[in-house]
């Protein structure tokens, strides 16, 4: 390797960094904080504590620098479906559900992170996504879904999770999705290089 190629890279590190100002929400217990650690230390555990209100991390990988904002969940509303109409209605208010437009406003990405695993959550969560997505200030925002624990048996598949959340309906911005685990790391990398094509 020429003696030159190491002091390249390192310099292309140095003045072509791309930036990425990042947005986590979900349901509680879904995987954001994990999502962040695994991330920035590519560290899992166990045990994570919830967060409360919001934290704020930045990562550097490679030659992009995310600015991550984890942001508490939603508390998980309950759901009475009314098979007559074929609606549902909910009970309850989400405690940081008011925060979540405030702090995805602005941002590059918002990642909306959903326990593939728990299934009897995905309405809650479908409702969630929605109601964040019809703030005007978040129009055109992109939205990266990722359906976490699919280290878990029985999880839903990338498909499902696009039939159950609706994102085949969401026509205002880019929508991907992928299935993942925080704890196998599976598909992270793919994450990466999503987060990295709509960096600046």
């Amino acid at each position: 390797m020429p003696w030159y190629t190491p002091l390249f890279q390192w310099l292309s590190g140095l003045f072509f960094t791309k930036t990425a100002d990042i947005s986590i929400v979900g349901l509680q217990a879904s995987g954001k904080t994990s999502f962040v650690n695994v991330i920035g230390s590519g560290q899992w555990s166990e045990e994570v504590v919830p967060t409360v209100g919001f934290n704020v991390r930045n990562v550097r990988k490679g030659n992009i620098t995310l600015k991550i904002w984890d942001i508490a969940g939603a508390l998980t509303r309950q759901f009475q479906p009314i098979r007559s109409l074929g609606l549902s209605l909910s009970t309850g208010q989400p405690k940081f559900r008011s925060t979540w437009e405030r702090y995805c406003s602005g941002v590059d990405v918002i990642i909306f992170i959903v326990d593939s695993h728990d299934k009897e959550k995905f309405d809650a969560a479908r409702f969630e996504l929605h109601q964040l997505l019809s703030y005007q200030t978040l129009a055109a925002v992109p939205l990266l879904v990722l359906g976490n624990k699919n280290d878990l048996q029985d999880h839903a598949t990338v498909n499902e999770l696009i039939k159950a959340l609706e994102l085949d309906k969401i026509r205002s911005r880019a929508v991907s999705c992928y299935s993942c685990s925080m704890k196998s790391q599976h598909n992270l990398d793919i994450v990466l290089q999503w987060l990295t094509k709509h960096s600046h």
